[in-house]
């Protein structure tokens, strides 16, 4: 018998009988070294960097309420909602059957509920309802929170959170709207909004051939008959970007006879009429999915103006500070759930011979990101301790700087920081079943809306120049910890000797208001309890000259604590 007809009978026999005599002969593997999903984890409680900052910046009174929070939201079930908001995107339908505009958007249940938890919780309002020391703070903690579960929602709060001041500047105005804004109860309905006990604010100002530019903005804005603040016009025009378009009322911009004016313009006239703010369709963004995006055409859409005619960019700046300060929140949100999904997995995957979290480079990295979440997290606190104590002159000032360097900095800082997360994971982390391309997916978002890095960096810029007393104030916050850290220290002195130069400045802004932000970032960081960290920012951050990938930290630095403490167990 050929040898090769022999071995193939002896090859036989063997499968033959091993294969049918084995009760497991289907199984093809156990499931081993997989990590488990994060979940069932309290939000706050098991944040460090979190609870401490609540402490310190004044809302120590609301610890109890934060941790009920964070228990509630970071349950599996909770956690889910998210998912499930993204995977149904909103459809939009300009007409019912019956052939009746209708302009409606409609969302799936679990968007409705993430919307739901978050007026109920005051994340639209509670500063305004509830003004005392750390009212902010809180809120900031609790939007902080509830962006990590889902980001997208967080836009129309955020506009409702921000109209108030904007509002409020017109009193007659404010009178009939602001008791329904404030309110903690969420109606989605397509209906008038005298027949709602709760409202949503949006906010249309980008047009076509404006952007950031809205001085170019074309749409007319023709009174009806007084002229002047408070008095209705009708509203003739285009605006590119309107996002949540199902919100019962929009701060706009529009031009009147006297230049570029505010106006409130609600979904319903007050006779029970549609008004003609017409969707043309929805955006298909890349993030930001769960809500929608839209293009609106103004076809005579009765609105009423707000402060004074002409000066529609002051009058509205005080809800674009306040949206800005929400991306801040925002981008240090998706920065804190990334590195606690990369920290996790970490702990529980082993790759040769030992968990990953054990691993010298794989600390490095981890380590770095942790570093960066916790800066972000910091200076967007110390922000929010300003707008509770925004009386004083110091602190005001500090907001009409730092918002612009924060929202900058941060926001821009996302976008890698997600996807080093990312890279942590491994390919299991760009699987759409799991949460980490939706944070890179929405990582850029930020930077981008209420005004891109330029404009940032242009307005850092234009604020010290019209106002000295900001950078007076900006100075006096950073030496306030001189002599803590000689890095930090070395680091002012180099970023007063660049400020000192004028040459070329605007061309230069990005690398002045990254100086800035370091700067500021790591007054921040001395100005906490925890000194690691603060000394951890100084020598990564302060010390090394340029741009630096994460997972580059000096040596000597004592990773495994700082992992620790960014550790969501």
């Amino acid at each position: 018998m050929p040898t090769s007809v022999a071995a193939k009978e002896n090859t036989e026999h063997l499968v033959t009988k091993d294969f049918l005599t084995d009760k497991h002969a289907s199984t093809t593997h156990e499931v081993l070294n997989q990590p488990s999903a994060l979940q069932d984890f309290n939000l706050f409680s098991s944040d460090k960097a979190l609870t401490s900052l609540t402490r310190q910046e004044g809302a120590q009174w609301a610890t109890n309420t934060l941790a009920a929070f964070g228990e509630k939201i970071g349950t599996a079930n909770y956690l889910e909602l998210g998912q499930l908001a993204n995977e149904n995107k909103p459809q939009f339908f300009s007409h019912d059957r019956f052939g009746h505009r209708i302009d409606l958007v409609r969302f799936h249940p679990s968007y409705h509920t993430l919307m739901q938890t978050a007026i109920e919780n005051g994340l639209h309002a509670s500063p305004w309802t509830d003004p005392q020391a750390g009212a902010h703070v809180t809120r900031a903690a609790q939007t902080y929170m509830h962006t990590q579960v889902e980001a997208a929602h967080g836009c129309p709060i955020t506009m409702t959170f921000a109209s108030i001041p904007t509002l409020r500047q017109q009193p007659e105005l404010a009178a009939y709207w602001e008791p329904k804004i404030t309110a903690r109860h969420y109606d989605p309905a397509n209906i008038p909004a005298d027949k709602k006990s709760g409202i949503t604010i949006g906010m249309a100002m980008t047009e076509k051939q404006g952007g950031s530019d809205v001085r170019a903005n074309t749409t007319r804005a023709l009174p009806i008959g007084t002229e002047g603040p408070a008095q209705a016009y009708e509203l003739v025009g285009h605006k590119y970007f309107v996002s949540a378009p199902m919100c019962d009322a929009f701060l706009v911009l529009a031009q009147a006879p006297r230049g570029l004016s505010c106006f409130l313009l609600p979904r319903w006239r007050p006779d029970g009429s549609k008004n003609p703010m017409q969707l043309q369709q929805l955006k298909n963004k890349m993030g930001n999915v769960a809500n929608a995006s839209s293009e609106t055409e103004l076809r005579g859409a009765l609105a009423w103006m707000v402060g004074e005619e002409g000066r529609g960019v002051s009058t509205i700046i005080q809800m674009v500070a306040m949206t800005r300060f929400d991306c801040m929140v925002g981008s240090s949100a998706g920065m804190r759930m990334a590195v606690a999904q990369a920290i996790h997995h970490c702990s529980e995957r082993a790759a040769f011979g030992k968990k990953l979290i054990d691993q010298p480079l794989m600390q490095n990295v981890l380590a770095d990101l942790a570093i960066e979440s916790e800066a972000s997290l910091t200076m967007s606190m110390r922000l929010a301790h300003s707008l509770d104590n925004a009386a004083d002159p110091h602190e005001q000032q500090l907001v009409r700087l730092v918002t612009a360097i924060g929202k900058y900095w941060i926001c821009k800082r996302a976008p890698n920081h997600a996807y080093e997360a990312m890279e942590c994971i491994g390919g299991s982390g760009v699987m759409e079943d799991c949460m980490m391309p939706r944070l890179f997916r929405e990582s850029p978002i930020n930077s981008i809306w209420e005004g891109s890095g330029n404009i940032q960096c242009l307005d850092t810029l234009r604020a010290m120049s019209k106002t000295p007393d900001v950078k007076e104030s900006f100075f006096a916050e950073l030496d306030a910890q001189k002599g803590k850290n000689t890095t930090y220290d070395q680091y002012l002195t180099r970023l007063q000797k660049h400020l000192s130069d004028p040459q070329q400045i605007e061309y230069r802004a990005r690398e002045t208001t990254d100086m800035m932000a370091l700067a500021f970032q790591g007054a921040c960081m001395l100005r906490t309890e925890n000194q690691l960290m603060a000394e951890a920012f100084c020598q990564s951050r302060l010390l090394q000259s340029g741009p630096h990938n994460y997972g580059t930290l000096p040596k000597g630095m004592d990773v495994r604590a700082i992992i620790h403490r960014a550790s969501p167990h």
